[in-house]
Order: structure tokens, then sequence, then C-alpha cells
């Protein structure tokens, strides 16, 4: 892209900050994409890959930095890191649940092996109390202080009264320092394993956020930009990043989010199926009238359903940089992707040189393969404290990998020792190396980011690889690289089909997998011959879309559109989107002729309906305009919603509850 003459009026900087790579973008009202430029993202240090790309768009554009009114990121960190089992060991405080509860909504299996304490209290349906008891978590505090990251609290009908929830924040804070999430702060829904789990979750992801942030406002402080900086949630709206930090939970599916209104605003297409492939995810939703569907049910992301409001977006561990495997048992087996991410041999050899080269050509001198050939480990870079809590058997294995890839063959000695590894992996703490689709374009001459060589001699390696028959799986590494690439825009188009079902209420996975549709997208020639179209075109997002989606239009039965700036359609959207917050108040009549209003912390008693609507609306109001503006909002407009749930008996009225919902929205605050 050539810079273009400098408009007038300041200029907004997009960020994405993905898996693989941080795109950075210079967006002005007038002049539209001014420059664009990208960068590896570094995880053991994010502000390196974001200097790396800001840098290179500040020097194409020439423009001075000061001009720069506007800060707004987007990052697909959260989502990866949740689909990855990544993020910080947290200690759960369920308030007024009991063990059982643990079974519900995949709570226990999202909660693994990090500790949960049962206290004693909670609410009722009205907000009154069972009295609280901490004395089970007085005695826990001091030791968990130390073997965890942060807290995750969540209590009986706290969304009717906070209170308890808020009395055990302060403590856990008083006596450990550690960030806390409580569950009326994300949620204001019931079903209360759901909102546990989401709370969970969302303390997994505050010191992964929290290091994203920091290290991008300590950048733009060096560069003397003192814009705002924005952060884009799930569904498509702006918040100030101070927002971000306290819920991180809202950034899972930011930057798919981003990419929608990135895709919209580059097409101008009100309705489509957006493809977005990155490294390590394929992100797909649909567009409906110009605005992403919003999942009424919560967000799902890495198998686990939250009850944070998101685009309908399906994350699919589809990529670049997707792990590449085998079919088990099969005659003919055919190539698996996903769904964990590892890092490209070919980038491996790029930032490691030797060291990665000569592991691979030892391996490919054996005469036969081996189990570990082509993989390496190193450590992520983080940093040491994010290691508590290991076992004395992962402490060992960590302590013998370092910075420098190492090949598994030499480095793991038994089955047990693999499983370890992958925990070490999942904590965020080691990457693996190893052949990915990125190394097969790198083969092929369709990618020459990286090191060739090695991606060749990992090609080699895995080519050797024996099927059913005991046969190597490809000839060449060429000939392997080419159904890996095919493996790849096959599964693409599967993945469309599986949203497209699931958006018609049918069974996505299931239906996607029936022989017929199976036939249809391989486009297989027999007596009954089928074929399968969407009803609306599909925009291809993402750096690698124009080689990964070249073929797809033919795949899915329908036009692929690949936009000019697709590679950065996560940063562009960044910055065209707007501050969006709402906040809900809740009626209930606990006995006849007593009206409860329960907003935000606030519960007050009213002896008529009137009175309570009339203050609930004007609380939530007053709730939600704070929230835009502390969500980075320039003028915000309100707009209220009223459900109003009421009965006739015996030809009597009788209320039963309302909700009022407050939605506040503008454009964010700029510098001038």
């Amino acid at each position: 892209m050539h810079t273009r003459n400098q408009p007038a009026g300041p200029l907004s900087l997009g960020i994405d900050t993905g898996g693989t790579y941080t795109d950075a973008v210079l967006f002005s009202e007038a002049a539209g994409a001014m420059a664009k430029a990208k960068a590896l993202t570094t995880r053991h240090d994010l502000a390196v890959g974001i200097a790396g790309a800001v840098d290179a768009v500040l020097a194409e554009s020439g423009i001075d930095p000061a001009r720069i009114g506007l800060v707004s990121m987007s990052t697909t960190l959260a989502t990866n890191a949740l689909v990855e089992g990544q993020g910080g060991r947290v200690a759960l405080v369920m308030v007024g649940f009991s063990e059982a509860d643990l079974a519900r909504d995949g709570l226990r299996t999202a909660l693994g092996a990090d500790p949960v304490i049962f206290l004693p209290g909670g609410h009722d349906v009205h907000g009154n109390e069972t009295p609280l008891d901490m004395e089970a978590l007085e005695s826990e505090l001091d030791a968990l202080g130390r073997s965890v990251s942060a807290f995750a609290v969540c209590a009986y009908f706290a969304v009717r009264n906070p209170a308890h929830e808020i009395a055990v924040r302060e403590r856990v804070r008083e006596a450990t320092g550690l960030p806390v999430t409580a569950s009326h702060e994300l949620s204001s829904r019931l079903g209360g394993p759901r909102r546990a789990l989401t709370t969970l979750l969302n303390a997994r992801l505050v010191s992964l956020i929290d290091r994203l942030i920091a290290a991008t406002e300590t950048f733009l402080q060096d560069r003397g930009i003192s814009a705002p900086l924005m952060v884009v949630r799930g569904d498509g709206a702006l918040v100030s990043a101070g927002f971000a930090r306290q819920r991180p939970i809202e950034t899972i599916l930011s930057g798919p989010a981003a990419s929608l209104v990135g895709a919209r605003h580059m097409t101008g297409l009100d309705d489509a199926i957006v493809s977005d492939i990155g490294g390590t995810t394929t992100d797909v939703a649909v567009l409906d009238k110009g605005r992403p569907r919003i999942d009424p049910e919560g967000a799902t992301v890495g198998g686990f359903r939250t009850m944070v409001e998101a685009v309908a977006m399906r994350t699919f561990g589809l990529g670049g940089d997707s792990e590449i495997g085998l079919e088990e048992g099969a005659l003919d087996p055919r190539l698996v992707l996903g769904p964990r991410r590892l890092v490209p041999l070919s980038l491996a050899a790029h930032l490691h040189g030797r060291v990665v080269l000569e592991g691979l050509e030892r391996q490919l001198r054996q005469p036969n393969p081996g189990r570990f050939d082509g993989r390496f480990a190193f450590r992520a870079g983080i940093p040491d404290r994010f290691a508590a809590g290991l076992s004395q058997a992962e402490e060992k294995l960590y302590g013998r990998i370092g910075p420098e890839p190492v090949a598994l063959d030499g480095l793991l000695t038994s089955t047990a020792q693999l499983a370890t590894l992958n925990r070490l992996v999942s904590r965020g703490l080691v990457h693996i190396a190893g052949f990915t689709p990125s190394d097969a374009a790198h083969v092929l001459g369709r990618q020459e980011t990286w090191n060739r060589e090695a991606a060749r001699l990992g090609a080699g390696l895995f080519a050797r690889r024996r099927d059913g028959r005991g046969q190597a799986i490809a000839d060449t590494p060429e000939a392997l690289c080419k159904r890996v690439l095919a493996a790849l825009a096959r599964r693409s188009a599967e993945v469309i089909f599986e949203t497209a079902f699931a958006e018609d209420g049918m069974d996505g996975p299931a239906t996607v997998a029936h022989a017929l549709v199976r036939r249809a997208v391989d486009g297989e020639k027999g007596i009954a011959r089928f074929s399968l179209t969407l009803d609306r075109p599909v925009i291809g997002l993402g750096a690698s879309a124009p080689l990964h989606y070249a073929r797809l239009g033919d795949l899915v039965g329908s036009e692929c559109i690949v936009p000019a700036d697709t590679d950065v359609a996560n940063a562009l959207g960044a910055v065209v989107g707007q501050v969006r917050v709402s906040a809900e108040a809740r009626v209930s009549q606990p006995n006849e002729g007593l009206f409860r209003v329960s907003a935000g912390t606030t519960i007050r008693d009213f002896p008529d309906e009137e009175a309570a609507m009339a203050f609930a609306q004007e609380t939530i109001r007053r709730i939600a305009r704070e929230r835009a503006e502390a969500a980075g909002a320039e003028e915000a407009r309100t707009v209220l919603e009223n459900d109003i749930r009421a009965a006739t008996v015996e030809g009597q009225r009788k209320f039963i509850e309302a909700i009022v919902t407050a939605v506040a929205s503008g454009r964010p605050r700029i510098a001038q």
C-alpha cells in the first residue's frame, strides 16, 4: 500500500495482536487506510511485536506520532488461550453452592486441577441472604496467595444481590493483592455454574490481557502517542483498556469481531459469511443486514459455553500453524489438522537458526522414522512466577527446556513424559515446533516469509511416516505438501458449511459429516450427483486467505471475495467501531404489594410498581451512561427497553417481573 497525501484531522491507529502476527494500520476518516504493516507476535514480550508493526506503519506514512488521536486494538490472545487450554492457575470460590454444581455446564472440566473452595452463604431469588461464613477461605488464603495468579468468586443468586461476592472479593484482595473477578461484574444472567465458568475463565485471562495492555501502553508512551487506548470486545464494540483489563473474558472473539466490522467496511456487503483464517484458528460468522449475528446463548470457545455476549462466531482449531497428524488405524490415513497450534519449523529455524536444521538433518539420516521426528520444544519466555504450582515431574522437565529449541527425541525418555510436556504446553510455559501448513506453503514456494530449508526437511520427515500397509504416506516432500494444502482448503469449506447448517438450526457437525454432504463438497461423480451452495458470498479474511481460499469458491458453490486489505481486516475493524455497553435492572415482587429493584449493587423496595419502574429506569440509565464513559465513549446515547412480565388472573393483572435494559453507545473519545 502506498502512502497517500496526509489528510487533515486526527488519525487512528489500529493494532491486532494475533497468535502468529501483529498487524497495524493507520486510518483516517477522509483517506481510509493510509499505511499497514505486519510483525511476528512475540508471546514472551508482546511489546516487541507491537513495536515492529507500528514502527513500520509510522515509517511508511511519515506522520508525526503526536497526530494520532485514537489507538484501538483487537486480539486473538484470549480466544487462542481458551482454545489451547492455556491461562493462569486460578482459585475458584463458590458461595452457597455444593460439589455437585461442578458437574454442570462443563465447570469441573474447565477447573481441571485448579483449587476450589465452597463457602456457606448466597441469596435467594429475591435477594434475601443466607449468612456468609468465610472460615474455610481464611484458612487457605495464605497458601493460595502463593500458588495461584488470580481468584474467581461466584455466589448463589449474586445477580440479585452481589453483597457476598463483594465481601469475598475485598477480603481476598486485602489478603493477597491478587486480581479477583466476581461473577456479578460479568453477567446479570441466572445460571450459577455457567456464571462460575465464565468468571473462572475471566480470572485465567487477567494476567494475559494485562501484559498485552501494559506492553501496548508502554510502547505508545515511548513513541510520544498520548491517545486513548481502546480494545475491541467480542460483540464488535470498543471499550477502554482499563475496562478490558477488569473483564478480559469479554475480549474472547475480539479479533474475529473486529474482522467482521472490517469485512463490512471493506466490502460494503450487508449479507455474507465471513471466514477469517489465522495461524491458530479459523473463525466463521454470518453478516445479516449489515450487522454480525450475536449469539443469544453466549459465546462458545474451546468447548466451553460462556455468558459473554459476543458475535455468533464459530471458532475452529484450524489455521496455517495447525498441528498435522495422521488418522489413527486407517489403511489410507487422512491428514488431520489441528486443533493445537505448533510453531512452524520454518519459523523456528528463522528465529533459532542451525539448531533446528541440524536436528532435522540428524533425524533424516536415521534409517527409520521416529515417533518424535520433526518436533522441538522451547520455553515460551514468560516470567518464572507463572510457573507456580508445577508438579515435581513438570518442574524437572521444565528445567531441561531452555529458550533454544531441543529435539523431542533427545528430551523425552518415556510416554509419561509426553503427557508432562503437554501439560507445560497447556500452561503456556512451553512451545512445540513441528510441521504445519505454513511449512507446506514454504516448500511449494507459495509463502516466502521464513526458512524454506527447515520446512522441506520437516516435510521429508513427515512423508516417511507409514500408512496401514507400512508404505510411506507420500513419495516426495512436495507431494505431501500439496495434500496438506488441499486438506486445509477442504476443511475450510467444511467449517463454513458447518456454521451455515448450525445457523439454520441443524446439528452443524453431524450434518457436515453426512455422506451426502461429503460427496457434494468433494464433487464425487455418480449416478446420483449432489451439489451444495450458500445463499450469500464468502468474505475471506486473513494474511493467508489469498493462498488457502483460492479454490474455496468451487468447494462452497458461492463467490469467495478476498478484499485487498484482508491481511489487516482486524486492525482496520478495530478503529472503525463504536463503544457500546449495556446494563440491566430487575423489578421483582417478593411479597404482595412490595416491588424490589435490583440494579448494579443497588437494591431498593417500593410500595407500587410505577415508582419501582421509574427508579429502575433512572438508575440503569445512569449506570449504562457511567459504564459507557468508563469504556471510553465521547457522548453516549442511551436507549431503554422494558420487558414487563405480567399475567391476568380472574380478570386482574398480576405483576410477575420486569427487566429494564439500557444500551449506551457512541464513538470513542479522540485526543485532539
